[in-house]
């Protein structure tokens, strides 16, 4: 099989797992670095594994523009490629229905994106994404799906349902391979649209699950409450993967309901804005008081960044505009994540993660 799941501890609804793929075995809950381009950004693929990246993440529509999943085939791989040698989760392109909403247009086969790149027109169809992803060679793929933007009419979101129940059976029909494929459960904000596609999803038997459409504008609290009707309806004994979510806080909120797997961009993207994750709350380094503090990001962190430069330097980096002061906040918001995930999958161990929420979510989040 190309997936086999493990639920090793379970603590009230959070779960200690290991996850068996093609390309190695994955520690759950896990976060997955975002490399959309078939990079995480501003980190080599050794940086990532000295991190304890175990899993990332690439993109099948931007790699079908550019370099194209041929190019991608004939190297070998997206692993061979881009040199990792692990895991490898591919999203179908159905976050891109929403991000790039001005840019395409949905008919009855599928979707159509404007590149862009060029503007020119290309036809994502189901059956045409489980085929990029599988000459993509990834350990995961993901079914094309509609992300509905929050917030949208009842009636659009039902449509988002149908469309996405529609073309994960034609995803399933269209695989040739063992790729592990999951199912994305959408709904927005409505408990029973979420029930009805949970429900439709699971009955199609698919390796994995995926829970979308969240982390789109929508309040905390309706977020934790869509994660309260979809988990229940989802086969307990598969992994379940929280699309695009990455706050601390919420990484904890999930995974006290049952989530096993985490991407978002938030470590990458805040780092290149001169954002650092800290136990009190984000750091801005571009501040002013950041010119003459010559600590740490954050006092006791252990990452390279922490270890070997202050605040100050970064700040002048960041300011100077060098790459270095990119590297090294990316450096520390991917250590402070992926350490985040070990601790919690140590507390899950040792029967303690009812008190982690308490002491390190609530700190992180810096309430």
């Amino acid at each position: 099989m190309a997936l086999r799941f493990e639920v090793l501890k379970q603590d009230g609804g959070a779960r200690r797992g290991r996850l068996f793929l093609p390309h190695g075995t994955v520690e759950t809950p896990v976060f997955m670095p975002v490399g959309t381009q078939g990079t995480v950004r501003a980190m080599t693929p050794e940086e990532l594994r000295a991190l304890g990246a175990e899993m990332i993440l690439g993109n099948t529509y931007h790699l079908y523009l550019r370099p194209g999943y041929e190019i991608i085939r004939e190297a070998g791989g997206l692993h061979r490629f881009m040199n990792w040698d692990g895991p490898i989760l591919t999203d179908s392109g159905g976050y891109q229905v929403f991000s790039l909403a001005p840019l395409r247009r949905l008919t009855g086969e599928g979707v159509v994106f404007r590149s862009h790149l060029d503007g020119s027109e290309h036809l994502f169809t189901p059956e045409k994404v489980v085929a990029i992803q599988e000459a993509l060679n990834s350990d995961i793929a993901m079914v094309l799906d509609e992300c509905p933007p929050y917030p949208a009419a009842r009636e659009e979101v039902r449509a988002a349902v149908e469309r996405t129940t529609a073309w994960a059976r034609r995803s399933r029909a269209a695989q040739t391979g063992e790729q592990a494929l999951f199912g994305i459960v959408q709904g927005g904000v409505y408990q029973d649209l979420r029930e009805k596609s949970a429900r439709e999803l699971a009955a199609l038997d698919f390796p994995g699950y995926a829970v979308g459409g969240l982390s789109v504008g929508e309040p905390k609290e309706l977020m934790y409450a869509a994660l309260d009707w979809t988990i229940p309806l989802l086969p307990p004994e598969k992994p379940r993967y929280l699309m695009g979510v990455g706050h601390p806080e919420d990484i904890v909120e999930a995974v006290t309901r049952g989530i096993d797997m985490f991407d978002c961009v938030l470590p990458t993207r805040l780092g290149r804005h001169g954002g650092a994750l800290t136990r009190s709350g984000r750091l801005n380094i571009r501040n002013t008081a950041c010119a003459r503090d010559f600590g740490p990001l954050e006092e006791g962190c252990g990452c390279y960044a922490c270890r070997n430069f202050t605040r100050a330097y970064i700040h002048h980096l960041v300011r100077a505009g060098e790459i270095l002061g990119v590297r090294l906040l990316t450096t520390h918001n991917l250590h402070f994540l992926l350490e985040a995930m070990r601790r919690i999958r140590e507390a899950l161990e040792s029967g303690t993660f009812a008190d982690l929420p308490c002491k390190w979510a609530g700190n992180t989040a810096g309430r």
